[in-house]
């Protein structure tokens, strides 16, 4: 039996027994659109932490983390800084929001926003904001699978086929158990990628340079560029402060982890989480270490995308076996899936209920809303495939995109929670200046600094809020008078 054989069993393997364990979820939730989407809001600490985790390892995790690491060196380590700083949002805004939740029956970001600020219209446009961004980030999941699959089996399963076997498998448990299914199958996936990350990361190190301490020695002396800001490809600290700030805040606004608010069982539950959540954090490292491998050992022949610095470690350069290599392609899958699962199931949900279920949906049965999300995923992940098919240079940069859009939804969701005195219009002006400014500047005339173009939209979103809220309160003064 050929190698390319022995992994593509192996990993096919893998992928019957998530689909298995995907589908045994099915009715534990209950059959209804608050079962299908928020688990019966009693999910657990355990359940709730590796949901959370899958956030953070994707496919932009095992692929975008190392390629970073190898292209720019020390920027890459932003990652870490920001997700040190995610569960200060969770710790503040998770059990407000569960706590809503619960009480008004609030199941998706639209929900809340429409019903504090009493306008359909706004609840709406944050629902076109969290589908726009999330498709992106489905997209990195897809593009991430069919890589894996296209170089860990030489080809034998090529690109368009390896990232629709994945998504297919993720596509049909979504489909079938809604939350439920996420929720187990990311403890099964979780386990596997923590695992083989931090075993390839010790390992390729050992392999080729006799350990970590050894291969920084060398780095110290051949790349030092790789160790220090603004790092080998003029990183300067603008836009890694900027791209830290703007991750920090902007990941507590995206709809898949905002809604999993909604399905702890308690706000203590949520906390318990935060203190904890730092650990995925922490198994980043390794990931990172692959990265700065091959700074050396692809010195002299540069890799055309980095984002593939890993497979061409495993598959060229260390030498494993071929069982090796398909626990390899296990784990890495299994971190594009288990996100690629709550993105899915998110981007449908946020289409059905705060989209389509204000026009053409409106007043539509419990029954047909379900009906309409379980759909949903199936077209929302084709439509990401298709495209993945485009075959995008780099995970990290989509990633960053997608954050600059959703980010805009921050101050929108700080009045909901904790500033009552926030208008409509005020907050509606300003998300839709911030996004505009983004995209102006990220895919036109460039960011001013050299900072991440979400600052520059946030900055804008703000002043024009305030400038609204002035001109309101001014209204308002003048009728009080007359």
């Amino acid at each position: 039996m050929s190698d390319a054989m022995i992994v593509t069993g192996v990993t096919l393997a893998y992928l019957l027994v998530v689909l298995w364990v995907g589908l045994r979820a099915r009715g534990q939730g209950g059959s209804s659109l608050e079962g299908y989407v928020a688990g019966g809001r009693h999910v657990g600490v355990v359940i709730l932490f590796f949901i959370l985790g899958a956030e953070i390892f994707s496919a932009f995790a095992f692929l975008g983390t190392p390629g970073w690491a190898y292209q720019h060196g020390a920027p890459a380590f932003y990652i870490l800084a920001y997700l040190s700083l995610v569960p200060i949002t969770i710790w503040m805004l998770g059990p407000r929001v569960a706590a809503l939740g619960r009480a008004r029956g609030y199941l998706t970001q639209g929900d809340m926003i429409a019903d504090h600020y009493q306008s359909k219209g706004l609840g709406m446009l944050a629902g076109v904001i969290g589908v726009v961004a999330l498709v992106p980030y489905l997209t990195i999941q897809i593009a991430g699978a069919g890589l894996l699959f296209a170089a860990a089996t030489d080809g034998l399963v090529p690109f368009w086929l390896g990232a629709l076997l994945a998504f297919l498998v993720v596509a049909a448990y979504v489909f079938c158990s809604g939350l439920s299914g996420i929720g187990w199958t990311n403890l099964v996936q979780g386990i596997t990628m923590i695992a083989i990350a931090w075993f390839l990361g010790l390992a390729i190190p050992e392999r080729l340079f006799d350990g970590v301490g050894e291969m920084f020695a060398r780095l110290q002396v051949e790349a030092p560029d790789h160790l220090i800001l603004p790092g080998a490809n003029g990183m300067g600290w603008g836009y890694f402060s900027t791209a830290i700030l703007i991750s920090a805040f902007g990941g507590a606004m995206w709809p898949h982890l905002f809604m999993k608010f909604y399905s702890a069982d308690s706000g203590r539950s949520l906390r318990q989480v935060s203190v904890f959540y730092p650990l995925y954090a922490y198994l980043l490292v390794p990931l990172l270490l692959i990265g700065f491998a091959g700074v050396l050992v692809f010195a002299d022949a540069p890799l055309a995308r980095p984002d593939t610095v890993l497979l061409r470690l495993v598959m060229d350069v260390a030498d494993f076996s071929p069982w090796v290599v398909g626990l390899m392609l296990s784990g890495a899958l299994a971190a594009a899936m288990s996100t690629g699962a709550n993105l899915a199931h998110t981007a449908a949900v946020v289409l059905v209920r705060d989209v389509l279920g204000t026009t053409l949906m409106r007043g539509a049965s419990e029954r047909a809303s379900v009906s309409a999300t379980r759909w949903s995923v199936l077209g929302l992940s084709l439509a990401a495939y298709g495209i993945a098919l485009l075959n995008p240079a780099s995970l990290v940069m989509i990633l960053l995109t997608a954050y600059g859009v959703i980010v805009q939804l921050f101050p929108m969701v700080l009045g909901a929670l904790f500033f009552p005195s926030l208008r409509r219009v005020s907050v509606m002006a300003g998300a839709i200046a911030g996004s505009l400014t983004f995209l102006l500047l990220d895919f036109g005339i460039g960011s001013p600094l050299g900072w991440h173009a979400g600052v520059w939209g946030v900055l804008a979103n703000l002043v024009v809020l305030g400038v609204c809220q002035a001109l309101l309160a001014r209204q308002v003064a003048a009728r009080a008078e007359a």
